[in-house]
């Protein structure tokens, strides 16, 4: 099935704000993330030529705002997708600061607005709303939200939010507001999707179940006159061979015990979250055949909550795979790997030559240790790449 015709692709990578290591589940190989660690992946990400980055939200990640201002001045290219709580920031205030983000990044914005499935990390919050009265929230939360930066004056009564003359002195830079994008695979969610969302956001499901979701929020958004884009969340294990890669997913969990595994899926099965039960659903927590799909891996999710699997192979079968997502109509990937820093340069080596991207990679041209790339060899001769070496 091919619903877009879309030859390009953004590729964004992640920010581990909740933690990063070379395992899963465990404290072995694990690191600290503080910002001089966080400031070598987004360095990382703007020098490799990520199009942006991926801030996620929730009491166990440090405050995705922050980091974006943070982030923002020590990059020059990199787009910042910062997550936006509806019910727990003012629409006014949210619509505030994402204009002085993106004036202080020269339009580097991207939100991503999320409603929230925990219901007891909501109540930790202070928000005592129930699935539906989010995405109630969530509805008029955007429209107050998208006005004040588009430039309106805003007098809005709902059912949830009111507000009174509002506005916003400084726009942002990008004219007509920012992109919104989102997530959710609820009856409520399509509905908000359909209305409000410019890029509508999946997690990694198999190709046959993306299709229908793609389809499913393509027609709710046509009956109200509206188009929308797709973007998909994935982990990537790439490596040289298809062998060397699933070994890395093998060890990835190598640490995983049964009863972590068990913890785990009792959080996660207190979620309210349709797209947390369909990630659960893939595996049912257990062990066994966790390549639900070719090359599509739901390891992760036995100890990680929202994006639980990933793309696992060699660079062309990876390649080969997002060109299938990409030909049901994903324009946007958002992918990361373990641990962060390694993998963002692995994956732009080994993968980024094979895919249509929109963005380019960027490449210094200095006067100092340039091409061929690599160290000296013997302190006198300049590398070459093996392809050369073997014509030559």
């Amino acid at each position: 099935m091919s619903s877009s015709n879309a030859e390009g692709i953004n590729v964004l990578w992640f920010l581990p704000t909740h933690g990063d290591g070379r395992f899963l589940g465990t404290a072995l190989g694990g690191r600290g993330v503080d910002l001089k660690y966080l400031r070598q992946i987004a360095q990382a990400a703007d020098d490799l030529g990520y199009y942006g980055v991926l801030i996620p939200t929730g009491r166990s990640c440090e405050d995705s705002w922050i980091v974006a201002s943070a982030l923002a001045p020590l990059t020059e290219r990199l787009h910042f997708l910062v997550a936006a709580r509806p019910g727990l920031v003012s629409a006014a205030v949210a619509a505030r600061m994402a204009a002085t983000l993106d004036r202080i990044s020269n339009g580097r914005v991207l939100i991503n607005v999320v409603t929230g499935g925990d219901p007891v990390e909501n109540k930790g919050d202070g928000l005592f709303l129930d699935h539906t009265e989010r995405y109630e929230v969530t509805e008029e939360f955007l429209d107050v939200f998208k006005a004040l930066l588009a430039g309106e004056t805003v007098n809005y009564s709902g059912k949830h939010l009111k507000f009174e003359d509002s506005r916003l002195l400084f726009p942002p830079v990008q004219e007509g507001g920012l992109p919104i994008y989102f997530g959710g695979s609820s009856a409520p969610a399509v509905d908000v999707a359909a209305r409000s969302a410019d890029v509508v956001l999946t997690w990694g499901e198999p190709p046959k179940d993306v299709a229908n979701k793609i389809a499913l929020f393509k027609a709710a958004a046509g009956a109200k006159g509206r188009t929308v884009r797709f973007g998909i969340r994935l982990h990537v294990i790439v490596r040289d061979t298809a062998a060397e890669a699933w070994k890395a997913a093998d060890e990835l969990i190598s640490h995983v015990s049964d009863e972590t595994i068990a913890a785990a899926q009792k959080i996660f099965s207190r979620l309210d979250s349709v797209g947390q039960q369909r990630m659960l659903a893939l595996h049912q927590g257990q062990r066994g055949n966790l390549e639900v799909s070719p090359n599509l891996w739901a390891g992760v999710g036995l100890v990680r909550g929202g994006a639980g699997t990933a793309l696992v192979g060699d660079p062309e079968t990876v390649a080969a795979r997002i060109k299938e997502y990409r030909d049901l109509g994903i324009e946007t990937f958002i992918l990361s790997g373990y641990p962060h820093l390694e993998e963002a340069y692995r994956f732009t080596e080994l993968v980024f030559p094979l895919l249509p991207l929109t963005h380019a990679r960027h490449v210094e041209r200095g006067t100092v240790n340039t091409g061929p790339f690599g160290e000296t060899i013997a302190n006198d001769i300049r590398p070459s790449a093996l392809k050369q070496a073997s014509q030559s």
